[in-house]
């Protein structure tokens, strides 16, 4: 069953002016480690960024709180399976929140997708609930 569905469009632009201006301040306040080391490996660095910010916003809509309710940017976060595909892990609050919002006999799985087309980073979010066996 669904538990919630979540999308988010970043403009690539708006992030690297972010980063000019704010850069490790803004870099260590929405992003972990593991997210700010592949964003910075990437040609695209501003992109990558913009993509993992996109999917951070529509993951806190699929949970159904958007950025509020205290779910912390760090709570949320994009790494990759060897293949490439992006996965997500939330922590904190947002993992509280997940287990509120799951079924008893259920396990939540969440799904993400990323993909950009300068200027735009565009993320969607489905969060699933699949019965234990």
């Amino acid at each position: 069953m669904i538990l919630g569905v979540g999308t988010d469009l970043a403009n690539i632009d708006r992030i690297a002016r972010v980063l000019d201006r704010h850069g490790d301040r803004f870099r260590n306040r929405v992003f972990t480690d593991i997210e700010q080391a592949k964003a910075e490996r990437r040609r695209d660095v501003a992109g990558t960024y913009a993509k993992r910010w996109a999917a951070k916003e529509a993951c806190s809509k699929a949970l159904g709180t958007g950025l509020r309710m205290g779910i912390a940017w760090k709570d949320m976060a994009v790494s990759n399976l060897p293949t490439g595909q992006p996965i997500m892990h939330v922590t904190g609050w947002a993992a509280d929140r997940l287990k509120q919002m799951t079924p008893p006999g259920h396990e939540a799985i969440i799904h993400v997708t990323l993909t950009d087309d300068h200027p735009w980073a565009q993320a969607f979010v489905v969060i699933e609930a699949r019965p234990l066996p």
